[in-house]
């Protein structure tokens, strides 16, 4: 299963409300993913963050999410990471801006 952790806590953003906005656009479009909050994820600097994970593929964290904007971006990478088969992503362009958003990249 293919999942999504929003920070439920970061400062000035609805981690809450974007959390249902792309659980929403998700179900809507037929994508696989258990999107989840949680209370920190120690990306206070950079909010709103963002990971997505999933068993035996790579795991992304992203910071400066602007819900109001980058709800289609966040999609696009859903797609991404979905088709591959270890999640590791070559070309995040698809992804637009979200791309300069990536913190980080930890290998399965």
């Amino acid at each position: 299963m293919h999942r999504i952790v929003v920070c439920s806590t970061c400062e000035g953003s609805d981690g809450k409300g974007f959390a249902a906005t792309l659980r929403a656009a998700l179900a809507e479009r037929g994508m696989d993913f258990e999107v989840q909050t949680h209370d920190c994820l120690s990306n206070c600097a950079r909010p709103l963050s963002m990971a997505f994970t999933a068993p035996a593929k790579a795991t992304y964290l992203f910071g400066d999410i602007a819900p109001e904007t980058d709800l289609a971006d966040t999609l696009a990478f859903a797609g991404l990471y979905a088709d591959t088969p270890d999640g590791w992503i070559e070309d995040a362009r698809p992804a637009g801006r979200l791309r300069f958003c990536l913190i980080g990249r930890v290998p399965a």
